[in-house]
């Protein structure tokens, strides 16, 4: 299989599972203000941060924007994984989701994107 279209897939994944959460954010269903509050955070916070999201992610899915999405995902990420060290998360399904997203957002960048791919070469034996 074509290294371009695994990278499109794991894109299209990333991009779902962000619209979605997006989506809920924007919405301001009850789930998001129950686990902002259950994080530290005030309860309203979930619009604010769903346009941020909303943002990150457009920018993500255009091809002209899409290195400079991933650098804005992956700040949002790294917001996530510093809240959920600070209140104690467990490791693997919550500390480690960011880790988790980020690896699908560039990997699937790298993979479709052959100026990046020229930018950060893979190492290879001689």
């Amino acid at each position: 299989m074509n290294a371009v279209v695994v990278g499109r897939a794991l894109s299209a994944l990333a991009i779902l599972f962000l619209a979605f959460d997006t989506a809920i954010k924007l919405a301001q269903m009850p789930v998001v203000a129950e686990t902002l509050g259950s994080l530290g955070y005030p309860a309203d916070l979930g619009l604010t941060i769903g346009i941020v999201e909303l943002v990150c992610l457009v920018l993500y899915a255009v091809p002209r924007t899409a290195v400079l999405g991933a650098i804005l995902l992956t700040a949002l990420f790294g917001g996530g994984i510093a809240t959920h060290i600070r209140v104690g998360s467990p490791l693997f399904t919550h500390i480690l989701f960011g880790v988790y997203l980020g690896l699908f957002v560039w990997g699937g960048l790298y993979l479709r994107s052959e100026r990046l791919r020229e930018l950060l070469p893979s190492l290879r034996s001689a």
